[in-house]
């Protein structure tokens, strides 16, 4: 089995949480209760409880703009993170950092975009030709 990442944090609403998760970036939605729901993100785990989300402000630098900390998120194939940046903005979703390219022409260079879901937890999609690139220095 390949290993696959899982992360649990709070929502607000399940029911809002769904029409995000399913219908902005395209999860499949797994087993649920009345106080929790689990999502294939991308592949991986995510489990949103009913709760009080956590914290997050822009104190991460990276390049010119401050990211926010913490956040959670997803590295895609380029094409693919292109199609997805496109939905995204076709659906009139709001940016914390609008998509574009950083450290183009240096190793590592990748597509990002930032976001918030409905309740403020922050998501981070990268874009990368190639999974070598990832941990490129």
């Amino acid at each position: 089995m390949k290993p696959i990442f899982h992360l649990a944090f709070n929502v607000r609403d399940l029911d809002v949480a769904r029409h995000f998760y399913v219908g902005s970036l395209g999860c499949v939605e797994g087993r649920s209760t009345s106080t929790w729901v689990d999502f294939d993100f991308f592949g991986h785990q995510i489990s949103l409880h009913l709760g009080e989300p956590f914290a997050s402000a822009p104190t991460g630098l990276v390049g010119e703009h401050k990211v926010p900390m913490p956040h959670f998120g997803i590295i895609l194939q380029t094409q693919e993170w292109q199609a997805l940046a496109q939905k995204l903005q076709t659906l009139g979703q709001a940016f914390v950092i609008e998509p574009h390219c950083r450290f183009q022409g240096e190793p590592g260079e990748q597509w990002t975009m930032f976001l918030l879901d409905p309740f403020g937890n922050p998501i981070e999609i990268k874009g990368f030709a190639n999974q070598e690139a990832v941990f490129a220095h």
